[in-house]
């Protein structure tokens, strides 16, 4: 399965040298100082109301985005996450990547009750299915069916269609 992502040709330079052609400048400078806020807010609901109200990300109730983690600063309203989420310690989730001809934009879903271990990283234009888990320091590089265990660079599927209790199973 190949990312989602739109591609933008660019003449000349690369794009990351062309950079405010592509995204306001007070946009990424926005965007910098309340995701470098946010990576060390101790307080969950605090740093989910920074991103939803300043940056217009949709991140579901009672997700746990940890220290440190690093949202793309340029395009944060491309990434998605869903309900009951847990993103682990200096996770990096991009929705952009600049080449040297073209750039790349693309949604990133994280759906419900997922796991995303630390030190992963996220590209964009991938969903990661609902009830998934990712292994601490993975790269995710095309979509993760729900409910699977993935891990590694290059990610590989280790495990598939993992049944996880809902939380009425678990309060019962």
């Amino acid at each position: 399965m190949s990312r989602k992502t739109k591609r933008f040709p660019v003449h000349g330079a690369n794009p990351l040298w062309q950079l405010y052609q592509t995204v306001s400048f007070w946009k990424v400078v926005k965007s910098f100082v309340v995701i470098q806020i946010a990576r060390y807010t101790p307080f969950l609901s605090w740093k989910n109301w920074l991103y939803r109200t300043f940056l217009r990300m949709e991140i579901g109730e009672k997700t746990a985005v940890a220290l440190m983690v690093m949202m793309d600063i340029m395009f944060p309203e491309l990434i998605k996450i869903g309900r009951n989420c847990v993103i682990g310690y200096n996770t990096t989730i991009l929705a952009h990547e600049y080449l040297v001809d073209e750039y790349r934009l693309g949604e990133v879903r994280i759906e419900d009750r997922v796991l995303i271990g630390a030190n992963s990283t996220i590209l964009p234009g991938v969903t990661i299915g609902e009830g998934a888990i990712v292994a601490a320091g993975t790269v995710v590089h095309k979509d993760v069916p729900p409910g699977a265990f993935v891990g590694g660079n290059p990610m590989q599927i280790i495990r598939e269609g993992i049944e996880q209790p809902t939380v009425e199973q678990t309060t019962t």
